[in-house]
C-alpha cells in the first residue's frame, strides 16, 4: 500500500509539474537581443529593428532595411502580452497565425491595430482586429507614452483584444460573423486570410517608427 501511494505522489508531482510547465510564460524578448525573431521570409531581421535601452525600436534610417518582425516559433493558442509606444503619429500592427506565402503577412495573418487614433466603433483604429472588429473603449495613451496589451487566443479559436487593462472586443475565427465580417472587407479574395491554424507572430513595418517591450507569450491547452 505504502509502494502504490509513493508511486501516485510522484506520479502527481510530475504531472503537475508539467502542467505548470506547459502554462509558463516564455519571454520573447530579454532586453538585450533580437534572438527570438527573424525578419518574414528572412532569416533574420531587418537592419531598421534594433534595440536600444532594452526597447525593440524600428528605426527608419537612410540605408537601413525593415520588413515585419517575426517570431521564430509558431504559435495556435496563446496570450500575448506586451507594451508598445509610437513616438510620433504612425501605423503598425501585430499581425498573427502568419504563414510566409508569396503576399505580405497581412495575406494570411489578422491583426490587432496600432495606430495614432482610436476611437469605439473605428475598424481601423487602434485595438481594432483591422478592418473587420473594432475597439467597444477607446483608452489608449497620449503619442509617445507606452501601451499594454494583451492578445488572447483561446482554444475554439475565441480571441480577446485588451488594451490598457480594458476588454476592446472579442470574436470566433472562422465562426459564422466572422466569415461574415470577412466577406464585406477586402480579405474576401485572399484565400488564406485567417485560415491558418498555427502560425507566426510579426511586428507590423508600415513605414513608421515603432517601440516595443517586455514581450512574453504563454501557450494556452
Amino acid at each position: 500500500m505504502k509502494t502504490i501511494k509513493f508511486i501516485l505522489f510522484f506520479t502527481s508531482v510530475f504531472l503537475n509539474l508539467n502542467a505548470q510547465k506547459a502554462d509558463s510564460w516564455k519571454v520573447l524578448f530579454n532586453g538585450k537581443d533580437l534572438t527570438s525573431f527573424r525578419g518574414y521570409k528572412k532569416d533574420k531581421p531587418g537592419s531598421a529593428w534594433v534595440v536600444e535601452d532594452k526597447v525593440i525600436k524600428l528605426k527608419k534610417e537612410k540605408g537601413k532595411t525593415g520588413g515585419d518582425l517575426m517570431t521564430k516559433g509558431k504559435y495556435q493558442f496563446f496570450e500575448l502580452q506586451l507594451e508598445w509606444c509610437l513616438p510620433k503619429a504612425g501605423n503598425s500592427g501585430i499581425i498573427f497565425r502568419v504563414a510566409e506565402t508569396e503576399g505580405p503577412a497581412y495575406k494570411t495573418g489578422p491583426e490587432m491595430q496600432i495606430f495614432h487614433q482610436m476611437k469605439p466603433g473605428g475598424k481601423t483604429d487602434t485595438g481594432s482586429c483591422y478592418a473587420l472588429y473594432p475597439p467597444k473603449v477607446a483608452n489608449m495613451k497620449k503619442i509617445g507614452e507606452w501601451n499594454k496589451i494583451r492578445l488572447i487566443i483561446r482554444p475554439g479559436n475565441l480571441v480577446e483584444h485588451h488594451l490598457n487593462g480594458k476588454l476592446l472586443c472579442t470574436y470566433e475565427m472562422g465562426g459564422n460573423d466572422w466569415k461574415k465580417q470577412v466577406q464585406k472587407s477586402k480579405f474576401k479574395d485572399w484565400a488564406l486570410f485567417g485560415t491558418v491554424e498555427n502560425g507566426y507572430i510579426c511586428l507590423q513595418d508600415h513605414g513608421n517608427e515603432i517601440w516595443f517591450r517586455n514581450l512574453r507569450i504563454k501557450t494556452l491547452k
